[in-house]
C-alpha cells in the first residue's frame, strides 16, 4: 500500500529537530558593535533573497551570526527568476541535485516534496516544476526564520567609518543601512547586464528583447519571430512564443552543429567544484573559458517542447552579422543572407559591466578584472571573460590599485561574476552545497579576524568554573 504524505508540519517538527541535534558548536560569539551615529550595525547584509541569498543567510545562522538582513527588490513571492523571465516548465537541474539544504535531509526539496504529495510522487517527477520549486524556497525561508526585507532595493554602497553604508530605496522612500560585510546575491545579472549585439540594441524596443525581459509573448501571436542563440534560454523564449501562437519561429546559430552537450554536467563532482578555486590561472582560465563558450545546451524536454511546433526552423551556420529596420519588420543580415522578422528575442548571455549597476557605479574603476591579472595565451582569448572581477579567496572583491578602495574586501561575490574565480558558485544549484559554506567560512574568518582584540579581551576575562569545589578545598582553588 503506498504510504501518505507526512504533510509539512510533521516535515518541520522534523526540521526543528534535526537543527537542534546539529548546532553545536552554539556559542554566541559576536561582539555587539554600534554603527555611524550610533545606527544599527548588521554583521552582514545580503543583497538578494533568492536561492543563493536564502542559503547564505542560513548558513550564517548556523555559524552564530544572527544579526544579518536579506533585502530583496522584489516583492514577497517575487524573488530570483522563477516567476519572472524562467521560462521553461521545470528546472533544468536532475532533481536529485540537492542544494539549499546543506546536506541536511529533511531540509531537501525531496523531503518537501515527499511530505506534501508522498513518495510514489516523487519517484514519478521527471524534473521539478519551477512553480513548486518557487513555493519550496519560501517554505525553506519561512522553517528557517529566515530574516528577509522585501521591496527593498540595493542602489547604494560607500565606506562610513570602518563599515559599508548602504542606500537602499523603499516603499517609503531611500533609507541608509551600515553592515561590517555584504554579501552580492543579485543573480545573473548582479554584476552586469543582459548583453545584445550592438545593431539589435540600436533597433527600437518594441522589436527586439533580451531573454531576461519582460515580453508581451501574447502579442507575438501571428507573428515572425526569430531568436539568435542555441543555449537554454533562447529555447524556452522560442517555446514560450510559439505557444503564443507566433506565426512561426526562428533559431539562428552561430556553429554549423547543434552543441548537443551540457558541460555543467561534466563539472559537477567534489574536486571541481571544491577545488578549481585552488589552481593556477592559467588553469582556472582554461577550465572555465573552455566550459563558457560550449554554452549550456537545452535538455531532451526542451526539444521536444520546440518539436511538438512545425513551424519552428533552426538555421545553423547562420550567425547575425546586422539588422536594420524595414517599415515594422527587421531584416536580419545572417551569414547565410536576408531574414525579415517582425520580432527578435537574443539569447546572448550576461556581459560583466559593474559600472552598470547604480550600487556598484561610484567605485567599479577600482574593482581588479581577470585581464588586469592574467594574459591568456593567444589561441584562449576572450574579451567577455576578461572582463569578470578577480576575486579573493573568500569571493571577495579586490583593488585594481591597491590602497584605492580598501572596503572592496568587504563586499563579498556571490553572483554569477565569480564563475571565472570559483567555476559554478553563485546562481547555481550543482554547487551550492560546496559554494555556499566555502562563502560563508570567508564571512566568518573576516569578522573574527577584524575582532581578534575583542576575543583576547574576552579569552583573558574568562572565568566560568565548571566544577564546584567540596568545603575543605575552597581555599585552594
Amino acid at each position: 500500500m503506498e504510504s501518505r504524505p507526512i504533510g509539512l508540519d510533521a516535515l518541520e517538527s522534523q526540521v526543528r529537530r534535526d537543527l537542534e541535534l546539529t548546532r553545536h558548536p552554539q556559542a554566541a560569539w559576536m561582539p555587539e558593535r554600534p554603527g555611524p551615529g550610533g545606527a544599527h550595525l548588521y554583521d552582514v547584509v545580503v543583497a538578494g533573497a533568492g536561492q543563493g541569498g536564502l542559503v547564505t543567510a542560513f548558513q550564517l545562522q548556523r555559524e552564530c551570526v544572527p544579526n544579518i538582513l536579506v533585502i530583496d527588490k522584489a516583492p514577497y513571492g517575487g524573488e530570483g527568476v522563477w516567476v519572472t523571465y524562467a521560462r521553461m516548465p521545470t528546472l533544468r537541474t536532475p532533481k536529485d541535485y540537492n542544494g539549499p539544504d546543506l546536506r541536511i535531509p529533511c531540509l531537501t526539496y525531496q523531503a518537501w516534496h515527499e511530505a506534501r504529495f508522498g513518495a510514489a510522487a516523487w519517484e514519478a517527477l521527471d524534473f521539478i516544476p519551477k512553480e513548486l520549486w518557487a513555493e519550496y524556497l519560501l517554505w525553506y525561508r519561512r522553517v528557517l526564520g529566515l530574516p528577509v526585507r522585501n521591496d527593498c532595493a540595493l542602489v547604494g554602497i560607500a565606506p562610513d567609518d570602518g563599515c559599508l553604508r548602504l542606500t537602499v530605496e523603499t516603499a517609503d522612500g531611500p533609507e541608509q543601512l551600515f553592515a561590517r560585510k555584504l554579501v552580492l546575491a543579485t543573480g545573473q545579472e548582479g554584476l552586469g547586464r543582459w548583453w545584445l549585439p550592438d545593431f539589435v540594441e540600436a533597433l527600437p524596443r518594441h522589436l527586439r528583447a533580451a531573454t531576461a525581459d519582460d515580453i508581451d509573448f501574447p502579442a507575438l501571436q501571428g507573428k515572425v519571430v526569430a531568436v539568435l542563440g542555441a543555449g537554454a534560454s533562447a529555447a524556452d523564449n522560442a517555446a514560450c512564443a510559439l505557444e503564443a501562437g507566433a506565426a512561426s519561429v526562428h533559431m539562428f546559430v552561430r556553429r554549423e552543429v547543434m552543441q548537443r552537450i551540457q558541460p555543467y554536467r561534466w563539472l559537477t563532482f567534489p574536486g571541481f567544484l571544491r577545488h578549481l578555486a585552488d589552481l593556477p590561472d592559467e588553469w582556472r582560465w582554461r577550465f572555465m573559458n573552455h566550459i563558457l563558450s560550449m554554452r549550456e545546451s537545452f535538455h531532451q524536454p526542451t526539444y521536444d517542447r520546440l518539436r511538438r511546433h512545425e513551424n519552428f526552423e533552426i538555421h545553423v551556420g547562420a550567425g547575425w552579422k546586422g539588422a536594420a529596420t524595414d517599415g515594422e519588420r527587421v531584416v536580419i543580415d545572417t551569414a547565410k543572407g536576408p531574414f525579415p522578422a517582425d520580432f527578435l528575442i537574443c539569447g546572448t548571455g550576461i556581459d560583466i559591466e559593474p559600472g552598470m549597476k547604480p550600487e556598484l557605479a561610484a567605485f567599479a574603476d577600482h574593482i581588479l578584472t581577470w585581464s588586469d591579472r592574467y594574459t591568456p595565451p593567444a589561441d584562449e582569448q576572450n574579451p567577455r571573460l576578461a572582463r569578470y572581477p578577480y576575486h579573493g579567496a573568500d569571493g571577495e572583491l579586490l583593488e585594481r590599485e591597491p590602497g584605492r578602495a580598501p572596503f572592496l574586501k568587504d563586499i563579498h561575490d556571490f553572483t554569477i561574476a565569480t564563475t571565472m574565480s570559483f567555476g559554478p558558485s553563485g546562481c547555481s544549484i550543482n554547487a551550492m552545497n560546496i559554494a555556499v559554506p566555502r562563502l560563508v567560512a570567508g564571512l566568518t574568518r573576516g569578522l573574527f579576524h577584524a575582532d581578534l582584540d575583542h576575543h583576547w579581551q574576552s579569552l583573558q576575562a574568562y572565568d566560568t568554573p565548571i566544577f564546584e569545589p567540596a568545603e575543605i578545598d575552597r581555599d585552594k582553588v
